[in-house]
């Protein structure tokens, strides 16, 4: 079974930096794709950082390209979400989810069917 439980989650200023972890287990990353996704009040859910899984580098939406970094450990299972030069339009709850994703292209799936609970991660001014 495919499960992932983030955490890291918190209050900062702006300009501080927070890592959030994904904790997962039931997949190998080498066949599954890892995306972090976020949603704030009153706006849909936007992905903002996603490795495909087959090796590639990760895709970064244009808000968070430059402050933030996705990475993996896959020794530990862990998926991570480095975010610096955080900024109160950062506030949101985050999610990771995965997806089945078993291709030799560097793309990431449409749709992602697994999901954490998220974390909150709050930005003041």
């Amino acid at each position: 079974e495919v499960q992932l439980v983030e955490s890291g989650g918190g209050l900062v200023q702006a300009g501080g930096s927070l890592r959030l972890s994904c904790a997962t287990s039931g997949f190998t990353y080498d066949d599954f794709a890892t995306k972090w996704f976020r949603q704030a009040p009153g706006k849909e859910r936007e992905g903002v950082a996603c490795i495909s899984g087959s090796g590639g580098s990760p895709y970064y939406s244009d808000p968070v390209k430059g402050r933030f970094t996705m990475s993996i450990d896959n020794a530990k299972n862990t998926v991570y979400l480095q975010m610096n030069n955080l900024k109160p339009e950062d506030t949101a709850v985050y999610y990771c989810a995965a997806q089945y994703n078993p291709t030799e292209f560097d793309v990431c799936p449409a749709e992602f069917g697994t999901w954490g609970q998220g974390t909150q991660v709050t930005v003041s001014s």
